[in-house]
């Protein structure tokens, strides 16, 4: 039986990616260096991020390329959560039943959103 989400998987290209994301409030828990990427495992707001590290890597291709769309985190408001996490949120939109969202980049591009 489904319990829930346990990780969601993102290849980014440096440490600053890793940085913004415990910039929105995950922790790192493992970390390990293989020859060609680095492995490390974050965990926060009920999931875990497993991150792998390759400079090397091929960019996405834009606008969105298919597979995973972004990662969408609750927050009680977009402002507030932009202000205290010194990010620039993008244009306040409404969802299909009118809750207010917005997307924020990481540094390699991901999409990030923040939704009320």
């Amino acid at each position: 039986m489904i319990q829930g989400i346990h990780h969601v998987a993102i290849i980014v290209s440096s440490e600053e990616t890793v940085e913004f994301y415990k910039k929105l409030g995950f922790q790192e828990t493992f970390r390990k260096t293989r020859a060609y990427d680095t492995i490390v495992l974050m965990s926060g707001h009920g999931f875990e991020l497993e991150m792998f590290i390759d400079s090397n890597h091929p960019k996405k291709e834009k606008p969105e390329p298919l597979g995973l769309r972004h990662l969408a985190l609750k927050v009680d408001n977009i402002e507030t959560t932009a202000k205290e996490l010194d990010i620039v949120a993008g244009e306040i939109m409404l969802d299909w039943v009118g809750k207010r969202f917005c997307f924020v980049s990481d540094p390699d591009g991901n999409s990030v959103e923040l939704h009320e």
